[in-house]
């Protein structure tokens, strides 16, 4: 087995994930993230105290990875676009990826380094939502179109909707929402 500088902390990140994308963080364990690195588990001690670190880290790692899905989707957008493109982008992540989605829930740690990557994230929506509802409806919009959005992926996830669900669902409550932002705008 290679010694544990034959690895590091993003390689170890990525072959979490891996494994939680295949089979739920419920299996993880520091064991089956090394058996995967052919690595002995005390080598991932040193990048993670225990298995609750690399569960924190992979919560951020996960949220970074969504982030960075909702800034691609709004680049060089108008408004409402952005929103638009925002949301369907929050949905399909949670769609392609219902594991490392579930990941975003989970506690950050004090551990993360710099500005933890969900306030950066609520910054980037609220910017966003700012543009649409004006600075001063910009909160609670925000948390809004955030419960409108998980909403819909949890309850779709789980199976709530059964055949009862229109396709056109999401499509009615992002109307619905944007709607709300022009008849009661700033």
């Amino acid at each position: 087995m290679p010694y544990p500088s034959k690895t590091d902390r993003q390689t170890i990140l990525a072959t979490a994930l891996d494994l939680v994308s295949r089979e739920g963080i419920q299996k993880l364990a520091i064991r089956s993230v090394a058996a995967a690195l052919g690595l002995a588990p005390n080598a991932l001690y040193r990048y993670f105290a225990n298995l609750a670190a690399l569960e924190a880290a992979l919560a951020d790692e996960s949220r970074l990875r969504l982030h960075g899905t909702l800034r691609k989707a709004a680049r060089k957008k108008p408004p409402e676009e952005a929103i638009r493109s925002i949301a369907r982008a929050y949905v399909r992540f949670a769609r392609e990826q219902p594991q490392v989605f579930s990941l975003t829930l989970l506690p950050s740690t004090p551990e993360t380094e710099g500005e933890a990557v969900h306030v950066q994230s609520w910054r980037f929506v609220l910017e966003h939502v700012a543009r649409v509802y004006g600075e001063k409806r910009a909160p609670e919009a925000a948390v809004a179109l955030w419960a409108f959005l998980h909403g819909m992926t949890v309850l779709e996830a789980a199976g709530v909707f059964g055949d009862q669900k229109p396709a056109s669902s999401f499509e009615f409550g992002l109307r619905l929402w944007l709607k709300a932002a022009s008849t009661n705008n700033h």
